[in-house]
């Protein structure tokens, strides 16, 4: 019997060792796992530091706030802010809010609050219920242009969805003039399938205004193999032999010696001859195009078509199909 104890004595002594080597290998495999703490900073991209959150939208003339005060029901309110940029609240009168974020809000109204001795420690919350400006503008290229009720914040690509996307002719930019800043509008590249695409898709709030930009358009009609508008692509240049290479050139019966250059001037349109056949020999100097112009080559096939006027050219161009140069 005693030599029994021993023995489970023995086994005791020798498991201490297994137990604390397995102790250690359950600790160790938590601690090559370390988790970072939650209030680790996150790195933000530059494009999105640069142009993506909006500033604090502040308070201003028109909109509706509810204040409440933590712990005094009789003191919660719903109040506009008048024309002078203030609000009227209980106990305190007249607080000048217009231009302050809601936080800095809440704490304007904290410090008055003690300031008169009322409170001790008050707690304020402040929480926008409408701004006077409920809606985003979007303008410019957009195939339905108009102001828009979206109320609180939304993405640029998901409003300009909201306007029916982009026009053929629309550029590679936005403006964004911002309800907070409207001296200094935001020029966010306008640019899809890639990934600086979803860094570009910033963030936009009631009262902004967003205008796509247009890119120019350069048209050749006439005898030309494909007609249309070709997209310049936001100041890229266009001569006339490119104009022509992108419609793919002329046809076997273009009246090359008839062509002309058809340009907007604050006086009306205008014809420039164009030594095409010259042009396209290197012999002559390939022209510089500018947006709207267009390039009309004649078919010598028919004496009339070559005598159209400057506004008959316009009007053709103007129901031709807009190509973007890839």
């Amino acid at each position: 019997m005693k030599s029994k104890s021993i023995s489970l004595a023995a086994l005791a002594i020798l498991a201490l060792p297994l137990g604390y080597g397995f102790a250690q290998d359950r600790v160790g495999s938590q601690e090559v796992r370390p988790e970072a703490p939650p209030s680790a900073p996150q790195a933000t991209p530059v494009v999105a530091r640069s142009i993506g959150s909006p500033p604090a939208l502040l308070v201003g003339a028109g909109d509706l706030l509810e204040v409440s005060l933590y712990g005094m029901p009789d003191f919660k309110t719903d109040v506009r802010v008048n024309s002078g940029g203030e609000i009227s609240l209980p106990m305190l009168g007249a607080v000048a809010v217009s231009g302050l974020s809601v936080e800095q809000a809440q704490l304007l109204i904290e410090h008055r609050l003690s300031e008169k001795g009322l409170f001790n420690d008050p707690h304020v919350t402040v929480f926008e219920k409408e701004y006077a400006t409920q809606g985003i503008s979007v303008l410019g290229e957009v195939q339905k242009p108009g102001i828009y009720p979206l109320l609180g914040s939304r993405k640029l690509y998901d409003v300009i969805s909201t306007a029916g996307g982009t026009t053929p002719k629309a550029g590679r930019y936005v403006l964004i003039t911002r309800r907070n800043d409207p001296q200094h509008p935001v020029r966010v590249p306008l640019v899809t399938g890639t990934p600086e695409s979803m860094e570009n898709n910033v963030t936009v709030e009631p009262g902004d205004t967003i205008v796509v930009s247009k890119a120019g358009v350069v048209y050749v009609v006439g005898a030309v193999h494909q007609p249309g508008g070709f997209i310049m692509e936001n100041g890229n240049d266009i001569t006339v032999l490119k104009a022509i290479a992108l419609a793919q050139g002329t046809n076997p019966n273009a009246a090359l010696n008839s062509a002309k250059l058809i340009r907007k001037t604050p006086e009306g349109p205008k014809d420039v001859p164009l030594e095409l056949k010259k042009i396209l020999a290197a012999k002559a100097l390939d022209l510089q195009l500018q947006p709207d112009d267009v390039v009309f080559v004649p078919d010598s096939a028919g004496k009339s078509a070559a005598k159209r006027g400057a506004e008959a050219v316009l009007q053709m161009a103007t129901g031709m199909a807009i190509w973007r140069i890839p």
